[in-house]
């Protein structure tokens, strides 16, 4: 048996029906498979259950009192906006429907501990609001039955808790007993939450008959409180439209999930919208209240009662149909939330995120027993001894917390793996749909921070909670299943700023001095890692096997470090994924800065969105550069023994002032203060339109509209002029452009950022062509930043330049 490749060019993009998972755990999915026994009917009653929950019955009637009958406008603005995350979980829950829903997705798309985070607040948002449902079902039988039913069991317990946790325990025991069970009771139970609600509304239209005028009464309710009424009733009833999220948790028990989420999604989203339309058009337009009152001031005056008060003046015995409609309502909610929050904790714990035995299967009813039953006795406690009232608001931040890193995890999946995925349904006009709906989320959660500030300290604080546990624990876990350390070696010492370089066999020194270079310059260590990759099928302690051979081969690099006297380590991982292994050694060594062959960052897109370091990619064929200084290479003063200015080589430095651009001075100054280079800066501006097919080089004149800011602190320490050059709107021309401006110098060595104004070195195929065409090493240097958050901090630093 010969050694398994441990090239990072195999790191690949993963992709297919997986999602691009690592291979570790499509193996957990061979062993513990949940069974695909949910049809469409199954999944949109699930949707339609989370998504009334009992909230048709407790928020219609406050929103009715704060909007009018304009609450019907209010719905369908909510049904609107919600319906832009709701495209994406049609998209990402048809590409890759797997137990835990949002917390995969961001596992696949968003940088780590993000995974993590999200589905620790997932689980916690799915819990509470279970115990919410549960707690209102408690309540609504104890009102129901107050006249036959002791108000405290055993003179202390209260009896509406204990039916919540009742309730609780049914429940959980349907959800270990079989999916098919699961599926079954939902349906019944949503069958009948829809049947009172049709009845209710039937009765209503009935009423409408012999209340004449109500056509006008209508009109002139409308907006009572003005627009701030509007504003507030949409804030309240806004999160009762988030249900979908409860149906992607089904993907891995749904038949044919690719056809059938994205179905149900729309479907449910619709029906539940008409439904709520309806609610609220028959409750202020079926009743005329008793002493004079307007409808909307009747309904509004009983809070969450109203909506039963106004069904008891249209329908016989309304008040207790709605108390039973409550009843039903809440125990579907409860049944699709159970379900959900065990799919959570069921996903995390398969990748370790959270306790692996939660990611167990039950051998025969094919369920997640334990997830369900440890999520069922949380619940519990919840329900009976915390005051959700707080506890549910925070829920509500969680959920859009939630979303808004869905949304930005649907952007970074599509760049990550493109059409590898088989798409069931695919968001329109992208990516315009996800960015809105990450601006509305961020907007809501902003609006509840001021209007409930109570909610965010909640999920601040459980937010904190997690992450010090996944810190201190979890993810040592985590790092030991997918790519666990099988040898170590190097000085004790460790500091501060680390520099990791990707061990090549085919040239292992190659990349070696311009990490010294780094090294040295910004007082840091080296780390180099080689990672033994497996085949999935063979478990990973069969690369232990290799270890000794692969310590063994970091001796020509050894070497070469040896001579500079840098500081280093060496590590060796086995994983079935390459990309895993380098992204949980950046994040386990807290590397600051990756540097690796461009061939292998460009190709390997998963690595470029997920890796929270900064990166130099080095395209360096037939490299010959000397980057050692002459005083440390003969031990005196370098002034003494200084390169001859006409023996320098020339470094062509491309700054456009965007988002790489510190890095790249960063990068500009380790090398140049090896006294080998003489300095060139090419400044890119936008070229002006009339100015096209002008010389792309030179100083002024034609070459740029206006110089890029250049930090003048870098520019006197290193004793360089500023030379312009100009980029347009194409990229074939801008990359021409660029070109001619860098060859004029004859360069020996180039550096650029990972993106020159708005185009992409790794991704537009003009610059990719460009960068393969100059004829030396090109350094690009990607400075690492939050998504969306280092865009958007260049483009106000455009802004504030041209305002000066």
């Amino acid at each position: 048996m010969s050694a398994p490749s441990p090239s990072p060019d195999r790191s690949g993009s993963g992709g297919g029906g997986s999602g691009g998972r690592e291979d570790g755990g499509q193996q957990h999915h061979q062993q513990h498979q949940l069974v695909r026994t949910l049809g469409l009917v199954d999944i949109i009653m699930v949707g339609i259950a989370a998504m009334i929950g009992g909230a048709i019955f407790v928020l219609t009637g406050p929103a009715i009192g704060l909007a009018g009958s304009a609450v019907i406008i209010v719905l369908v603005l909510n049904g609107i906006i919600t319906l832009f995350t709701a495209m994406v979980y049609a998209e990402l829950g048809s590409a890759m429907p797997e137990a835990g829903g949002g917390y995969m997705w961001i596992r696949e798309g968003l940088p780590r501990p993000n995974a993590f985070i999200s589905g620790w607040m997932a689980w916690f948002a799915h819990i509470v609001a279970g115990s919410l449902y549960a707690v209102g079902f408690g309540a609504f039988v104890y009102t129901l039955l107050q006249d036959y039913l002791p108000q405290a069991a055993l003179g202390f317990l209260p009896t509406d808790k204990l039916i919540a946790v009742a309730a609780i325990a049914a429940f959980t025991y349907i959800n270990v007993k079989g999916t098919s069970e699961t599926g079954k009771t939902g349906t019944i139970v949503t069958f009948a939450q829809l049947g009172t609600i049709v009845v209710i509304i039937g009765f209503g239209f009935w009423a409408m008959q012999s209340n004449p005028g109500w056509q006008e009464k209508f009109v002139q309710q409308l907006l009572p409180l003005g627009l701030g009424g509007l504003a507030a009733a949409m804030g309240l009833t806004f999160i009762a439209f988030e249900g979908y999220e409860v149906i992607v948790q089904t993907g891995e028990e749904v038949k044919n999930p690719k056809r059938n989420i994205p179905r149900a999604i729309f479907i449910s989203l619709a029906v539940v919208v008409a439904l709520y339309c309806l609610m609220a058009f028959v409750a202020i337009s079926a009743i005329a209240p008793p002493g004079g009152e307007q409808p909307w001031e009747f309904i509004g005056k009983n809070g969450e009662l109203g909506i039963a008060r106004a069904a008891d003046l249209f329908m016989p015995y309304g008040l207790y149909v709605v108390l039973a409609g409550g009843i039903v309502s809440t125990l579907a909610a409860l049944n699709a939330t159970t379900f959900s929050s065990a799919r959570v904790a069921l996903a995390m714990g398969r990748n370790y995120n959270l306790p692996h035995a939660l990611g167990a299967i039950h051998p025969v009813n094919r369920t997640p027993h334990v997830a369900t039953v440890i999520s069922g006795i949380i619940m519990a406690v919840m329900a009976y001894a915390l005051p959700l009232a707080d506890i549910a608001l925070a829920a509500a931040v969680i959920f859009l917390l939630l979303f808004t890193q869905v949304n930005i995890a649907a952007i970074t999946i599509r760049r990550i793996y493109g059409d590898k995925l088989s798409y069931g349904f695919k968001i329109p006009l992208f990516p315009a749909i996800p960015i809105i709906g990450i601006f509305l989320k961020l907007g809501l959660a902003v609006y509840l921070l001021v209007t409930q500030p109570l909610s965010w300290g909640i999920t601040v604080l459980w937010i904190l909670v997690g992450f010090i546990l996944y810190r201190m624990y979890q993810f040592k876990k985590e790092v030991e299943h997918y790519a666990p350390l099988v040898t170590t070696q190097g000085a004790a010492e460790r500091l501060a700023y680390r520099i990791m370089v990707i061990y090549s066999p085919e040239n292992p020194d190659r990349l070696a001095k311009y990490a010294t270079r780094a090294a040295r310059e910004a007082g840091g260590e080296i780390n180099v890692l080689r990672v033994i990759t497996v085949p999935s099928q063979t478990p990973l302690s069969a690369g232990s096997a290799f270890a000794e051979s692969a310590r063994k081969g970091f001796g020509p690099i050894e070497k070469a470090f040896g001579r500079q006297g840098v500081l280093c380590h060496y590590l060796v991982r086995v994983s079935h994924d390459t990309t895993e292994a380098i992204l949980a050694t950046i994040e386990e060594q807290k590397i600051g800065l990756l540097i690796a062959d461009f061939e292998t960052v460009r190709r390997n897109k998963k690595l470029m969105t997920l890796a929270t370091c900064d990166v130099l990619a080095i395209k360096a064929e037939d490299d010959t550069l000397d980057l050692e200084p002459e005083s440390e290479r003969i031990g005196e003063d370098l002034e003494r023994h200084a390169v001859p200015a006409a023996e320098k080589k020339n470094m062509v430095v491309v700054y456009d002032g965007g988002a790489h651009a510190n890095l790249v001075l960063r990068a500009t100054s380790w090398f140049e203060h090896s006294g080998r280079f003489k300095i060139d800066i090419l400044a890119v501006g936008k070229k002006e339109e009339e100015g096209k097919g002008g010389d792309g080089g030179g100083s002024g004149g034609s070459a740029a509209a206006a110089s890029v800011a250049m930090k003048p602190d870098y520019l006197t320490q290193l004793g360089i002029e500023l030379k312009e050059t100009g980029i347009t709107s194409s990229a074939h021309e801008s990359a021409a452009l660029l070109f001619s401006a860098i060859d004029q110098y004859r360069p020996d060595l180039v550096v650029l950022g990972a993106t020159v104004g708005p185009f992409s070195v790794f991704d537009s195929p003009p610059f990719l062509q460009m960068v393969k065409q100059i004829p030396c090493p090109v350094v690009v240097a990607r400075d690492f930043g939050i998504p969306g958050v280092r865009k958007a901090e260049s483009f106000f630093k455009k802004i504030m330049a041209g305002r000066q």
